[in-house]
Formats: structure tokens, C-alpha cells, sequence
């Protein structure tokens, strides 16, 4: 069985806590470095074909609008709660856009959500 590979990209270079997360629920985090971060989401998410992205910035928009344009990637935008990402996940999509919320949590339940859905890949 493979492992899922979760992108995190966030306007102020942080993603951390969400990858340390991801990685209690068994998935690979990549956490993109510096500053506007969020804006390479999908870029990284298609050089290591990951499963999922997440992008952090004050709207929760800008890197998950980018990489649904650029590749095509299902994403969903502006939201504020580790519910609403479930949700997501469960909705199909693949590129998730949040507010700053880097928490463990958050990480966790996504992978735990996608693994349910999906399997593993």
C-alpha cells in the first residue's frame, strides 16, 4: 500500500504543524519553504504527484485558484473550519484553500477523510 502525498503551501512560509499532522495519520507532508508559498501549490503538487493540496493565506484562495487554472487540480476556497475540509474531500476535491490554520489537527483529519474516501494510493 502507498502513502499519500500532501502539499501544503501558505502565504507566510509556515504549513508545519499541519504536515506534522498528515504525517500522525500516515501521509507524506511537503511543506513548500518562504514566502508565498502558496502561490507554487501546484507546481509542487504536480512534481511529486501528490494526492492533495492545501493552500493558507488570508483569504484561503489565491495558490488553490492558481493550481485549479494552471493544472486543473478540483479545488475548493475560502474556508474557514477542519469541518468544511472534510466536506471537501468528501465533495471530490483535491486542492483545498484555507484561512491561516496551521494545526495539527487539520493535517490529520484531511488524510484520515482521504484515506476513508480514496484508500490509499
Amino acid at each position: 500500500m502507498g502513502q499519500i502525498t500532501v502539499v501544503i503551501g501558505d502565504r507566510l512560509g509556515k504549513g508545519q504543524k499541519v504536515g506534522q499532522g498528515i504525517e500522525t495519520a500516515g501521509g507524506k507532508a511537503i511543506v513548500i519553504p518562504g514566502v508565498a508559498a502558496d502561490m507554487k501549490l501546484g507546481d509542487v503538487m504536480k512534481a511529486e504527484g501528490a494526492q492533495l493540496g492545501i493552500s493558507f493565506c488570508g483569504s484561503g484562495g489565491a495558490g488553490a485558484i492558481t493550481a485549479q487554472t494552471k493544472y486543473g487540480y478540483k479545488a475548493k476556497y475560502g474556508m474557514r473550519s477542519i469541518d468544511e475540509g472534510v466536506t471537501a474531500i468528501n465533495e471530490g476535491y483535491t486542492v483545498l484553500g484555507f484561512g491561516f490554520m496551521d494545526k495539527e489537527e487539520l493535517g490529520q483529519r484531511l488524510v484520515e477523510a482521504y484515506i476513508k474516501k480514496h484508500g490509499n494510493p
